[in-house]
């Protein structure tokens, strides 16, 4: 498909991040001059100065990771942006270079253990996830845990190829490809015994293997792992999942006596991208980032989101769908991502998020096709 048209529109419409993302990701020719330009432009959008705000002495950014449901209405955090994963997410969203003072104390901060005990402290929920921050790494525990948020956002930001980061890459792909062994969901989840029979429900216990959206994001972002024989498996993995998933699936895991919400584990398959449905707003980042993974069509949900996204992408190379402006959240979270136009009441706005991501899907898959 020819994508010349969305580009052209594009390049006339769209604000300084799709800008800068479109000509240094996709299209490749944007000169040094020009980068430094929009860099600089995006360094003025309101999210970013909000998040250079939340910028701490030691490094670290906002307070916690996933943390927002813990402080939240506390007179001094007044937006969920202040919370540190959605900090990293808009960094890796606005596309800041690694090379950030930002992005390089930040990771620092992270891998410094003293300095998480300081930073997961300033709440007593947090304590106990310091000090079980590891024990959550094969099945998404996010909740209960903190490394699975610490180190996806490392992968986000570009620095989850290197050592200290290959235990949760592995997770990360054993998780997918524990898939494999199994032939339905039965396999591996437990029911839980209570008086009340609206405490019943089914659960996996935190050592089980099992894929979460951090796990996803955390393939998509690095290389290292990738081999064609695990790229392969991986693509076996994720058409397994969602020929093997229920459409109504709902447990949690269990970590020591309590039970946690799952971190969005695929317990159930991943929708195709269609644009009559709203709902599907929510798919356009696994979608991408399983584009990301260097599958092409191979897995079926791609082969028939790009399908979709082709036919959906007017005369004019403008991809228009149901999705509402109230769909796009104002910040990064860990299931949706911020709009990369911050102003969506200007003209075409909404129309220019959507069509870049249409381009930049397309691109993942082309790229392997």
């Amino acid at each position: 498909m020819n994508l010349s048209k969305s580009i052209d529109f594009l390049l006339e419409n769209s604000g300084p991040v799709i800008q800068y993302r479109l000509r240094k990701e996709i299209l490749g020719n944007i000169s040094k001059a020009e980068e430094e330009n929009l860099l600089e432009q995006i360094y003025q959008i309101p999210n970013f100065k909000l998040v250079q705000s939340y910028v701490k002495p030691n490094g670290y950014i906002g307070s916690g990771a996933h943390s927002w449901g813990k402080w939240r209405g506390e007179v001094l955090h007044q937006t969920p942006l202040q919370d540190g994963e959605a900090c990293a997410r808009l960094l890796s969203n606005y596309a800041v270079p690694t090379t950030h003072p930002m992005i390089v104390n930040f990771i620092k901060a992270m891998r410094d253990d003293d300095t998480l005990r300081q930073e997961f402290s300033y709440i007593p929920p947090e304590i106990p996830r310091f000090k079980n921050r590891n024990t959550g790494l094969k099945c998404g525990n996010i909740s209960g845990d903190i490394m699975v948020a610490i180190f996806t956002m490392q992968a986000v930001l570009g620095n989850g190829d290197d050592d200290y980061a290959r235990v949760f890459r592995e997770n990360s792909l054993n998780a997918f490809c524990s898939l494999l062994s199994i032939n339905s969901l039965d396999d591996i989840i437990k029911m839980r015994q209570s008086k009340n029979p609206k405490n019943n429900y089914p659960y996996i216990d935190k050592n089980t293997y099992f894929p979460c959206s951090y796990h996803l994001t955390t393939l998509a972002y690095t290389k290292t792992w990738r081999t064609p024989q695990r790229i392969k498996a991986i693509t076996n993995a994720i058409n397994h999942l969602n020929e093997i998933m229920p459409h109504d699936n709902s447990m949690a895991i269990k970590d020591g006596g309590k039970y946690y919400g799952p971190g969005w584990a695929f317990g159930r398959p991943i929708k195709p991208f269609t644009a009559d449905k709203t709902e599907t707003v929510m798919y356009r980042r696994p979608l991408t980032e399983i584009a990301m993974l260097g599958v092409g069509e191979n897995v079926d949900i791609i082969r028939e989101s790009t399908d979709n996204v082709r036919g959906a992408i007017g005369e004019d190379g403008i991809l228009r769908t149901n999705f509402k402006k109230s769909s796009f959240s104002p910040y990064p979270t860990a299931y949706a991502d911020v709009a990369l136009e911050y102003d969506h009441k200007r003209k075409y706005a909404l129309e220019c998020d959507l069509t870049f991501w249409a381009v930049q899907f397309l691109h993942y898959v082309n790229k392997v096709n």
